[in-house]
């Protein structure tokens, strides 16, 4: 966090936007205010496009006054129903809200809304850090307004609430998860007292749509360390509400002084792992729900001690459900997360063995484009304490990747199509659709991928021929 004197926010906020704002809000006669996260970012040193402005008085009133000064390189929407507005120009979008004060009933998160005065909009806010206000009138342009000693927090690495948090929290239930977020990307510390406040409202959450959770745990993941905010969420309880599959990998099972790791800790430390490799939100994901078939799949056997055994593939089949159940999207992404989740140990298994060109071709060929992702998991997923097995498992990946990029080079198998279709066996035998094409197929492919052939046509077509001769079949004489 940097410091700023009132004159160094004047300079912050020396931009045209700013000063058409100020302006707009001198001749309409109203009080004005840039809000929230785009005044604490400044002090964060964070980059931010969002610009929140409250005015005492007609937000929308003042958004329309400010669209008539941009001129047609403004763009004003107006949102009655919600009392807001929000002026696009160019690449900045500015919200405007009249300031107002509110009121909760027991069974929502939609306030009853009133007008009110700045000190009652800051009151409304859901934590100190975002109830910093500066004036953008002329008279006082660029004084801060810090009635709860948001800066102090800043300072501090805390997240606390402006009111009581119990109040805080029960008005508005999302305002928890938005507490585990806000402490996971700024890594910060959540109050005591605000902690203590999640605890005990923990089962509100129940009244927030899933799509809202959806979009705060999206946000957790995408932290630069998102461990932390399941950690957080598992400690308050939320995370038992509202993600009981993950809290079920928790906990270590001795046997015979034999025992697991603790699945939980293991996942978030894959998790964090992936965050340093890449930002792709899906990705995370998948390596947030890489071992969530183990609780189900968890077997004590004498001879061997614990075992997952195809936990992968349990936990594929789970994807879909968590997905649906979470208002997550339906479509590729969740598709690209069930592959990965699904594949995850077959790198492992090659790597942990000796790399032969029949199991990287085949892995090729079931992870298609994916590939590059599904190693960056599996390499993420070595968090062995033991230096030496860690660094060979490392090291054979090192020797898999070679492999991948040679035998793509060579054989193009990377979501490639058997070079004898169906339609031409079909054709070929004058056979319908039934058993032995599919089972002709499924040998070519096979034959490709073991290295018994080119991936050619000709070699395929001959192989084919073979084949059906084997099983009896014998091609039309016309061809």
């Amino acid at each position: 966090m940097i410091e700023l004197t009132q004159q160094d926010l004047i300079e912050r906020f020396d931009k045209p936007i700013f000063h058409k704002i100020s302006e707009t809000a001198d001749e309409l006669g109203l009080e004005c205010y840039a809000v929230g996260g785009y005044v604490r970012d400044l002090f964060l040193e964070r980059p931010s496009q969002d610009i929140d402005v409250v005015v005492v008085g007609s937000g929308i009133a003042m958004a329309e006054a400010l669209g008539q000064k941009l001129g047609k390189k403004a763009h004003v929407s107006v949102f009655r129903n919600f009392g807001t507005a929000q002026v696009k120009c160019g690449s900045l979008e500015v919200e405007f809200v009249g300031a107002r004060r509110e009121s909760y009933s027991h069974d929502s998160r939609k306030p009853i809304v009133e007008d009110g005065t700045l000190e009652d909009d800051q009151n409304r806010r859901d934590f100190t850090i975002n109830a910093l206000a500066v004036c953008l009138n002329r008279a006082r342009y660029g004084e801060l307004v810090d009635p709860f000693d948001g800066l102090a927090d800043m300072k501090e690495k805390t997240i606390r609430t402006p009111l009581d948090p119990d109040i805080t929290f029960s008005d508005d239930p999302l305002r928890m998860m938005r507490c585990v977020r806000f402490a996971t990307q700024l890594n910060f510390y959540i109050d005591d007292e605000t902690f203590e406040a999640l605890m005990r409202n923990k089962e509100r959450i129940r009244i927030i749509s899933r799509e809202r959770i959806a979009e705060e745990l999206n946000k957790i993941l995408l932290a630069p360390v998102p461990s932390k905010g399941f950690v957080e969420l598992d400690r308050c309880g939320l995370l038992e509400l509202i993600f009981p599959e993950l809290v079920a990998l928790q906990g270590v099972e001795t046997i015979q002084g034999r025992g697991h790791k603790d699945n939980f800790y293991h996942t978030l430390e894959v998790v964090d792992n992936i965050a340093r490799m890449t930002d792709n939100l899906w990705l995370r994901w998948a390596a947030l729900l890489h071992d969530i078939g183990k609780p189900r799949t968890k077997r004590w056997e004498p001879r061997v001690g614990w075992t997952f055994h195809n936990h992968n593939y349990v936990g594929e089949k789970m994807v879909p459900d968590l997905f649906r159940r979470m208002k997550l999207p339906m479509n590729e992404k969740m598709k690209y997360v069930q592959k990965l989740v699904g594949l995850h140990m077959r790198p492992i298994v090659i790597a942990d063995d000796v790399v032969t060109d029949s199991a990287v071709r085949r892995l090729l060929f079931e992870a298609g484009d994916d590939i590059d992702d599904l190693m960056t998991l599996c390499e993420a997923d070595i968090t062995s304490k033991n230096q030496v097995r860690k660094q060979q498992f490392l090291d054979n990946f090192k020797l898999v990747r070679q492999k991948l990029k040679d035998l793509e080079e060579r054989d193009r198998i990377r979501n490639f199509q058997p070079p004898v279709t169906g339609e031409e066996i079909m054709r070929v035998f004058d056979l319908p659709p039934c058993r032995e094409v599919g089972s002709l197929k499924s040998s070519i492919k096979d034959a490709i991928l073991d290295g018994v052939i080119p991936n050619e046509h000709d070699a395929a077509y001959a192989f084919m021929l073979k084949k059906a001769a084997k099983m009896g079949l014998t091609p039309k004489k016309e061809c």
